[in-house]
């Protein structure tokens, strides 16, 4: 019974939708969130001419962000981090190598991390070369290895 209404998109809005495009939702949807937090505008012929304008120039802009963003994935999938920790002789840790350690590790190696881009399953606890995700952006991820050692 809910009545739909076509509405531009002035943002990219997750799983509805990117910035120009044009969506058919529910008219409550539109007005009590896409229209109050400027997500979207009615879908006029004016106003889709205009957005087709600032579609132009935010995709020249995404192209630039997209770039430096496989540069600087590219320059993380050659980091290759080391760290000795305490182990017993079967190369379990006593502790672990968590999030932190490895912001640590990389805050050394020069390259500013932040521990919630870090995407580990679990802490690592076991001597050997493991593979951490580091979340770039959306969903893109740069890979980087972690060597365990025992030692200290």
């Amino acid at each position: 019974m809910s009545k739909q209404i076509e509405v531009l998109l002035r943002d990219h809005v997750r799983a509805l939708g990117e910035c120009g495009d044009v969506v058919r939702v529910r008219s409550g949807y539109a007005r009590n969130y896409l229209l109050p937090y400027g997500l979207a505008t009615e879908a006029t012929p004016e106003n889709k001419r205009l957005m087709e304008r600032r579609r132009v120039k935010l995709d020249a802009i995404t192209v630039v962000k997209n770039a430096e963003m496989d540069a600087w994935i590219a320059k993380l999938a050659s980091v290759e981090l080391s760290t000795a920790e305490r182990a017993d002789d079967q190369g379990h840790l006593f502790g672990s190598v968590n999030a932190v350690a490895i912001v640590a590790l990389l805050a050394k190696a020069g390259h500013a991390v932040e521990e919630k881009h870090v995407r580990l399953e679990a802490p690592l606890k076991t001597v050997g070369v493991h593979s951490v995700k580091i979340h770039v952006h959306g969903e893109r991820f740069a890979e980087i290895k972690v060597t365990v050692t025992a030692g200290a």
